[in-house]
């Protein structure tokens, strides 16, 4: 990975972070979220090292509006991880983590089944979960990040972003999340990729009350000052009452998706599994 200066740019990012930090959530001082809450905080000071980080999901699919062929059907799957540094005893309840996520695109349907794209994600995080009254309301996760597929020449793309993201439990059922980044684009042959992979997003995630079922919609807002988004739309069902795998499908529209095709327009549906974190996924 080639190294920079990044400094500068990750003290705006922490004074930023600071500047818009809620001084309280919507979820607080709700009696009959009392549980919940509290076993949110307990989730944060006593959670194993070692941990899922995003959702770690396996997927088949193909394109919307053309006939399924063994050019525009695949597969899609992502894993990824989350260790710990430190424990909750940093100021203000924050940590340091390190996090690793895969993202692949399969073409399972042509040939000796090449693998089309491979992204690696890797990045150092400093979260910093926030309380009122003793109960969990959310957090601030900053980040330095990492993004390649690993390949050389004219494939070759990769950019690295210092990122800062936030997200707020509304109440049980709905979590709101938000994510920019600063980027840093060293690729040669990826210069214009924000016009394309964006500069911030935005989303939500909604579940019943028994979270068997859970809804989440993501938009990733272009570069550019019209209203060009890629939509990750997703819908999960919970199989096992007492499991946390799902029944996952996920709409994706837009540019982005992977590293190598970032600039070509995709809208595909696919359907499969996912495991999800225990209360809540990382976007």
């Amino acid at each position: 990975m080639p190294r920079k200066s990044i400094l500068l740019s990750l003290l705006v990012s922490f004074m930023i972070l600071f500047a818009a930090l809620p001084a309280r959530s919507q979820i607080l001082g709700v009696p009959h979220q009392t549980e919940f809450t509290d076993s949110l905080k307990n989730e944060f000071l006593h959670a194993p090292y070692f941990g899922l980080y995003k959702d770690n999901y396996f997927t088949v699919g193909t394109t919307i509006g053309k006939l399924p062929n063994k050019h525009n059907s695949d597969v899609k799957f992502q894993l990824s991880i989350a260790q710990r540094i430190t424990k909750t005893t940093l100021p203000l309840n924050s940590y340091l983590f390190i996090a690793f996520s895969i993202k692949a695109m399969w073409n399972v349907f042509e040939k000796s089944l090449p693998m089309r794209d491979l992204n690696f994600n890797p990045g150092l995080g400093w979260s910093f979960p926030f309380f009122s009254k003793g109960r969990y309301a959310g957090k601030f996760t900053l980040m330095i990040e990492h993004e390649s597929n690993g390949r050389d020449s004219i494939q070759s793309r990769s950019w690295n972003k210092i990122s800062f993201g936030a997200s707020t439990l509304v109440n049980e059922w709905l979590m709101v999340h938000s994510k920019f980044w600063i980027p840093i684009v060293d690729g040669e042959h990826n210069r214009d990729i924000l016009k394309y992979s964006g500069i911030f997003q935005g989303g939500f995630a909604v579940t019943t009350p028994n979270k068997k079922f859970g809804w989440a919609l993501t938009l990733v807002k272009r570069k550019g000052w019209n209203l060009n988004f890629n939509t990750i739309l997703e819908f999960n069902w919970k199989i096992f009452p007492n499991d946390n795998q799902y029944f996952f499908a996920q709409y994706y529209n837009g540019f982005g998706e992977c590293m190598l095709d970032y600039n070509q327009f995709h809208s595909r549906l696919r359907v499969g599994m996912v495991i999800k974190p225990k209360f809540f996924s990382e976007f």
